[in-house]
């Protein structure tokens, strides 16, 4: 896809950052040393702080500043700081990293000079943080994996990487140091001018025939929180046997090695012009089915990024198809405090609640708004009663899965009768209304572990199968990126399998397959259409939901989630993991439990026979009929609970009593099982 000649080098920054790196001052580290064995002999200290600050005080390669805020925390004796910056590395997981990058307690050195956004001079210095350190670390060994396996696959191209990055602390240094980095060890690097989605970064890996690509973000964590995030050549986020090559490399990096890397340079980094915007924007208006019901007006939208990088590209598809739009002006500005929300989250309602406000005051039909990185979308929908209603990620998937498969239906894209050839894809924990409205269309049903790289997974593995079997059916290679979509889903439900929609209960949706992640650009798209759609027909959105619960059952799910902190939440939550395994429940409110499924233990293959990845994953059957599944959140310090009901409502029976008696026996379920969690942490 696309091209190479992009354009010349340019400069990453205004000026190189220099870290004048020196060896640790002997009475200063001699006493520093001293107070870090004293306090991990009178406990105040954990094991692996003890040892992680020995290696980093020790090992001449901090900058002053950062030998100065250490020593400031143990002067202070900021014990449980000190734990949870130092107890262990930030783990480099399958998808990277994420955590803090502004501490709890943050130091004098640390906030130095602050930024007119906030920012301070550097970030939190320690083993367990998002900071230079680990962004550097991260990055050599990401290059190392890419160069061993391009030598492995016969090819002799130089190691080609895409960086963006949101809104957030840090994230436009972060970019700059990685794409310096990479530069400096002989590859090409390739940055944005400024903030971009990570849609757009998947797409462009793709787009410009990248190795890899990384995004700096935290997506919705709080303002405190950064992320690195790694993707490989085909767009979506690592996997097996990427993750675990890259994590090998990264765990191997010496910290001696970091000091040559810290002084950014521009030289090899290169900016991307305006042509891949338009690229991306093309991309993402394709996913629009018909055209005229935008086109014609009579839609009005109020649509907020919250602070986030969406506004670069979901404004000029809102332009592009004519649709009446109104932003919320106080979110409109990149805020790495995002200082107008709790919470930069669009799953919470207190996130929306400025756009819903604007949308009663101007009548507006729905309420669209993108996390900061614009991968994940919220919305609020006027309902029949007038004021406006939110909907959950699983309502939003459910409407576009039966909208979008009906409409390839009427276009002739996808036969009427469906194909077991074509699949909607969907995590474990997203709504089992989603695999009844799919089966309902005779479409395959494909259940993957959460978190959409495993989608994006499927999608590249479809994109694979279909190549290497036409080229041994015709002959030829297939030009998969130049072929136009009804082409192209002929040609997969032929030789393979086609990707109809896919999607995740945490506000993330895909359509199309030229970005391997969530979409949250697309998706306002998506929506507009689908909303538009109903005004057609004279209904709201919630009269359409309410319709498919007559016709599926009424489908239910609410999400309970625990939070564990630092270093001792973080053990909190492996006993609480562990003991399910060891000692699962026997009953659970009274209920029986019929069965439990062990991600981590049980064998489990998908609709195409292929093995799910082991994980500590757990889901549990209730004799009711009902269920939940058990998981630790990949990126946030908590336990998750999700629960699972399904009643039937019929044509003509009181779907409200039957919501109502649902959705009280769903809560009475999700109490019990919090209550024994905390029990199991304990």
């Amino acid at each position: 896809m696309g091209s190479d000649s992009i354009a010349k080098t340019t400069r990453v920054g205004a000026a190189p950052l220099r870290f004048p790196t020196t060896a640790l001052n002997l009475n200063t580290g001699m006493k520093a040393l001293e107070k870090i064995r004293k306090a991990g002999e009178n406990g105040d200290l954990l094991e692996g702080a003890v040892r992680n600050m020995e290696d980093w005080l020790g090992g001449g390669f901090l900058p002053e500043w950062a030998e100065a805020s250490v020593n400031e925390l143990l002067d202070k004796e900021e014990w449980a700081e000190l734990n949870d910056r130092f107890y262990q590395y930030m783990a480099f997981g399958t998808g990277g990293m994420r955590g803090r990058t502004i501490a709890g307690v943050m130091t004098a050195a640390e906030k130095g000079t602050v930024s007119a956004s906030g920012t301070p001079e550097h970030p939190a210095v320690g083993a367990n943080v998002l900071n230079d350190f680990n962004v550097i670390r991260a990055t050599l060994g990401l290059y190392r994996y890419t160069g061993k396996f391009l030598s492995r696959e016969g090819r002799f191209d130089v190691p080609k990487l895409v960086i963006a990055h949101d809104v957030r602390h840090f994230s436009r240094h972060f970019c700059e140091l990685a794409a310096s980095t990479w530069a400096r060890l002989g590859g090409r690097a390739f940055i944005f001018d400024g903030p971009r989605s990570t849609p757009q970064l998947s797409f462009s890996v793709r787009y410009l025939g990248a190795t890899a690509g990384i995004v700096i973000t935290a997506s919705h964590n709080p303002p405190h929180d950064n992320g690195y995030k790694v993707y490989f050549e085909d767009g979506g986020q690592v996997v097996e046997p990427h993750a675990g090559g890259i994590i090998e490399e990264v765990n191997s990096v010496e910290l001696k090695e970091l000091t040559p890397f810290l002084e950014k340079q521009d030289e090899g980094v290169i900016t991307l012009p305006e042509s891949l915007d338009e690229a991306y924007h093309a991309s993402a208006a394709r996913t629009v089915l018909d055209p005229d019901l935008l086109y014609r007006g009579g839609l009005k939208v109020v649509f907020s990024p919250i602070h986030g990088t969406a506004a670069a590209a979901t404004i000029p598809l809102l332009e592009k198809f004519n649709v009446d739009y109104l932003t919320v002006e106080a979110q409109m500005k990149p805020d790495p405090a995002f200082s107008t929300v709790e919470s930069p989250n669009p799953e919470n309602a207190e996130a929306l609640s400025m756009a819903i406000d604007l949308a009663e005051k101007e009548g507006a039909d729905i309420v669209v708004a993108t996390d900061p990185d614009a991968d994940r979308m919220g919305v609020a929908v006027r309902g029949p009663d007038g004021p406006m209603e939110l909907l959950t990620g699983n309502q939003i998937g459910s409407l576009l899965a039966e909208y979008r498969i009906a409409r390839y239906k009427d276009l002739g894209v996808l036969p009427k009768d469906g194909s077991d050839s074509a699949a909607l894809i969907k995590t474990f924990v997203t709504t089992p209304m989603q695999g009844a409205i799919a089966r309902g269309h005779g479409l395959k049903v494909i259940n993957t572990l959460t978190g959409f790289k495993w989608i994006g997974d499927k999608i590249h593995g479809y994109e694979k199968t279909l190549r290497k079997r036409f080229l041994e059916s015709k002959r030829i290679a297939i030009d998969y990126d130049a072929t136009p979509i009804r082409k192209r889903a002929e040609m997969l439900m032929r030789y393979s399998t086609f990707y109809v929609f896919g999607g995740e209960e945490s506000y993330g949706y895909l359509s199309g397959d030229e970005v391997r992640d969530k979409d949250g650009n697309s998706a306002v798209l998506m929506f507009c259409e689908l909303a538009a759609y109903a005004k057609t027909q004279n209904k709201t959105l919630v009269e359409l939901m309410d319709e498919l619960y007559r016709k599926y059952g009424f489908y239910y799910e609410t999400l309970g989630q625990i939070y564990y902190e630092g270093a001792a939440g973080s053990e909190k939550i492996k006993r609480i993991l562990d003991s399910y395994r060891s000692n699962p429940p026997s009953k659970m409110n009274a209920i029986a439990v019929k069965r439990m499924i062990d991600f981590g233990k049980d064998e489990i293959q998908d609709a195409d026979g292929a093995p799910i990845p082991r994980q500590n994953f757990y889901i549990l059957e209730l004799a009711n009929g009902y269920s939940y599944a058990v998981r630790g959140s990949g990126t946030e310090p908590k336990i998750k609970f999700y629960f699972f009901a399904n009643d039937k409502a019929g044509e003509d029976g009181d779907l409200a009593a039957v919501k109502n008696a649902t959705i009280q026996k769903i809560d009475e379920l999700r109490k019990a099982v919090e209550a024994d969690a905390a029990a199991r942490a304990d």
